[in-house]
């Protein structure tokens, strides 16, 4: 046994064996240190099994081409390899953005094609309803479809005799250079309103309606404009048949006995065109439908003419026994305190919305300073003073109006908000106005900003006015302010 183990014939088994057993342990712990893809050639691996380094050779250290070639190949390989990957990836992501934009693409389209014959068959529906409808039709139908036709037996009924202003509510408020508008006159009737303004110039023996000389064309004359079109409408609205046969019936349907006033700014000399305005008035008067004063009696009728600008009031109050146009007062001469009160001097009457009561400096206790006119009458100095003397005296038989600019008057507001003084004023005023049966009208009122101009018309109507000045007819007529 002792003689077996020390055989010749068995000691080179024994180091072959110790030999390997070194190499496994070695060539295992370098392959745990060192990846796989980090060995030079590819000889290194056989059988998935990692051989031991050898020592290299002169030959293999001068002699590298052909491994390198090869690793370069194989590098390439990997390269495409990764390529590849990369360009199926990509195709893959664009796929599905194409995939999504086709979806949605068609979403739309099948959106669209629906809808498309969703409405259609609706109309087909509608137009299935509006058949039988025709068809199947009950008698109030036939009458509504065939009111008025010829055979129906009310061909003479598809209209309201006075049907012209109908629905119309007549409202407090005065069409300011009502000629601007796209339809003068029938814009300020559309809204309610119960004034109307034309400014006239005399030449070539004819009136013409403009705001300055640039804007007069031949065919836009006070009569074109104004008679004839009131003539017509009140000829509507006062028929000649077997149970009417009146002319007291006004353009406001809804108010027969409503007043529409026309004023009348003379621009040109007022001696001059005075009389030209009463001369084209002759059609109204002729039918009986202007205002008149008669033994200081006063009738009031379809239109009352108020003339301003340079009107004359010397040549309008010449005839004493007989007149059918009135004057327009100067309202700034009119102010008056309150009844009993001591001092001639705007005191408050009340303190403004929002502001605390106070009182005037003494310095400040006088009347508004208004312009006096002087013992002979002036002639074409504008709104209440031409043909006026110191000793004119406005009322109801010789004006209709009484009125001043707003801003000459009161003054130009402050905060947005009047003043106690301005508020004094302004009751003084429409106080002494009213006393002599005039309506008072300020004219140059604030246009913007809106709250200012809402607040200046809620306190005019509030404090007494007779009526707005009002550029703007459909904030008048329709928001509420």
């Amino acid at each position: 046994m002792a003689h077996h183990a020390n055989s010749p014939d068995t000691q080179p088994l024994t180091n072959d064996y110790d030999d390997a057993i070194s190499e496994c342990s070695s060539s295992t712990e370098e392959s745990i240190r060192k990846p796989l893809h980090s060995f030079d050639t590819l000889d290194d691996v056989e059988d998935g099994y990692i051989r031991r380094p050898q020592r290299r050779s002169w030959w293999d250290k001068y002699m590298t081409v052909r491994p390198r070639r090869r690793r370069s190949v194989d590098e390439d390989q990997r390269s495409e390899g990764m390529k590849e990957v990369l360009d199926d990836a990509a195709l893959a992501s664009l796929y599905d953005r194409r995939r999504t934009k086709r979806t949605w693409y068609n979403y739309c389209v099948f959106g669209g094609i629906s809808g498309l014959s969703i409405l259609a068959f609706l109309l087909f529906v509608n137009l299935a309803l509006g058949a039988a409808t025709m068809i199947w039709s009950s008698d109030i139908d036939k009458v509504l479809q065939n009111w008025g036709q010829p055979g129906s037996g009310t061909e003479g009924l598809s209209w309201y005799p006075t049907d012209f202003t109908r629905d119309i509510l007549p409202i407090p408020c005065h069409s300011h250079n009502d000629y601007w508008r796209k339809v003068p006159l029938f814009s300020a009737l559309r809204a309610g309103c119960t004034g109307t303004e034309a400014d006239v110039w005399l030449f070539d023996d004819d009136l013409y309606v403009g705001h300055n000389t640039a804007s007069l064309t031949r065919n836009r004359t006070f009569q074109s404009l104004y008679i004839n079109p009131l003539v017509q409408i009140l000829e509507k609205q006062n028929p000649n048949t077997d149970f009417f046969n009146g002319t007291y019936h006004g353009v406001f349907d809804t108010d027969p006995g409503k007043s529409l006033t026309l004023l009348v700014d003379v621009k040109t000399s007022g001696p001059e065109t005075w009389p030209w305005v009463l001369k084209q008035l002759e059609p109204l008067r002729e039918r009986g439908w202007l205002s008149f004063v008669q033994n200081n009696t006063l009738h009031m009728r379809p239109v009352t003419v108020v003339g301003t600008g340079n009107t004359p009031f010397d040549v309008l109050t010449a005839n004493a026994t007989y007149r059918d146009a009135f004057f327009d007062a100067p309202l700034e001469t009119m102010w008056e305190p309150r009844h009993g009160h001591k001092h001639n001097s705007p005191e408050f009457d009340a303190p403004a919305p929002g502001e605390l009561p106070s009182t005037l400096p003494e310095e400040e206790s006088t009347t508004p300073e208004t312009t006096l006119p002087t013992s002979s009458p002036l002639t074409n100095v504008g709104q209440g003073l031409s043909g006026t003397t110191a000793d004119s005296e406005f009322n109801s038989t010789n004006s209709y109006y009484a009125s001043v600019s707003f801003g000459r008057a009161v003054g130009r507001i402050w905060r947005g908000r009047l003043s106690g003084k301005q508020m004094a004023i302004i009751r003084g005023q429409i106080r002494g106005a009213h006393r002599r049966g005039l309506k008072v009208r300020y004219w140059d009122t604030p246009g913007w900003p809106l709250g200012l101009r809402n607040h200046v018309w809620d306190i005019l109507v509030r404090e007494g006015a007779d009526v707005l000045n009002v550029d703007d007819l459909r904030a008048a007529s329709k928001l509420a302010w």
